[in-house]
């Protein structure tokens, strides 16, 4: 059963809500997807005696692993400092994370590439001031993916038979963790990856995104490489539009990842009719209110509003497209060092 008590509160967050949205497309929506393993590596944590009640907890984040830290700091007793980029946080999130008790620290980032290397550095600085202190590492640590198990158990015991699991990269928690699982009882189902231009997970060079939540600029060891068949880059017009239908054809207001995710599982549904395609929906979209769901902000961004594509543009080797673009990569579940060409 998800969430360690019916009459745990945030256990709540950890539940996705299951959603059918077409006869053979079913979303998993989180609230808080990132929770989920942020209790679980805790757990793990606290286990190994890797920190105590009342220790300090030390992570760099984008931003809902972080949130989620904070919940569970600020619940059970643990304090905690984040470190954070200014492109990367914004006002309301960050005066959220604070009235937790989180202490933020933010990063500059110019180049608007994640400022990966500097949260790292600055994180060590803290960690050394702090010898003590967990750090998460939730990029690295196995108990991420792990806790998505729970995930996959519940797919299983709703619906059965999976075809084709379907959603954004980031960690290589989520896609990894619930792919790997589910891929011991069904061999043969697909792994789809939804990535973004000029992230670093499956080969682009580093360098400025606009769509957030999803991408790296840094290779996590959580990323298996060789689970994935397929590989889309959804940019971030593309992901904004589809994050606008999903809330005003199914009323699921979500995050633009989940935008990008479900405009890759739709397409790959209308291909495959015969197929249950699942689409992991990573959180809610009250964060961007001011950004994503805003007209006056969208107005600003160059090529918006932008016109839907109906298909990925097919690619024959990695490389990066623009802001309104969508291209798709078959990977042949094969590793990141045997090359780029199909």
């Amino acid at each position: 059963m998800m969430g360690s008590s019916r009459l745990d509160y945030l256990a709540g967050y950890e539940l996705p809500r299951l959603a059918r949205i077409s006869p053979n497309l079913i979303v998993a929506s989180f609230s808080l997807m990132k929770l989920l393993p942020a209790r679980f590596m805790l757990e793990r944590a606290v286990e190994r005696r890797e920190v105590v009640t009342g220790g300090h907890i030390v992570e760099t984040t984008s931003g809902t692993f972080g949130l989620a830290l904070a919940l569970l700091a600020a619940v059970k007793g643990y304090r905690l400092s984040l470190i954070t980029a200014d492109s990367l946080i914004d006002l309301p999130l960050q005066q959220r994370l604070s009235a937790l008790g989180a202490q933020v620290q933010i990063v500059p980032d110019a180049d608007h590439t994640g400022a990966q290397h500097t949260r790292l550095a600055r994180l060590q600085a803290v960690r050394a001031e702090l010898p003590q202190s967990w750090w998460p590492r939730q990029y690295d640590n196995v108990d991420n993916p792990h806790a998505y198990a729970r995930l996959a158990e519940l797919l299983v015991t709703e619906f059965g038979t999976i075809d084709c699991l379907v959603g954004p990269v980031g960690s290589g928690g989520s896609m990894c963790g619930t792919g790997t699982f589910l891929r011991m009882l069904f061999p043969e189902m697909r792994a789809i990856a939804v990535d973004t231009h000029r992230s670093v997970l499956f080969g682009h060079v580093a360098g400025p995104r606009l769509l957030r939540g999803l991408g790296n600029s840094i290779l996590p060891r959580n990323l298996d490489h060789t689970i994935f068949d397929e590989v889309h880059w959804v940019g971030a017009l593309q992901a904004f539009g589809a994050t606008h239908r999903l809330y005003r054809e199914h009323g699921i207001f979500a995050g633009p990842t989940s935008g990008a995710a479900i405009l890759v599982a739709g397409w790959y549904a209308r291909q495959h009719p015969h197929q249950l395609t699942v689409a992991i929906l990573p959180d809610e979209g009250y964060r961007y209110q001011n950004t994503v769901y805003n007209e006056a902000w969208l107005s600003t961004l160059p090529g918006w509003p932008v016109p839907q594509v109906a298909r990925p543009e097919e690619l024959q080797r990695v490389e990066p497209y623009d802001e309104g673009s969508w291209t798709r990569l078959n990977w042949r579940r094969r590793s990141l060092e045997t090359g780029s060409v199909d």
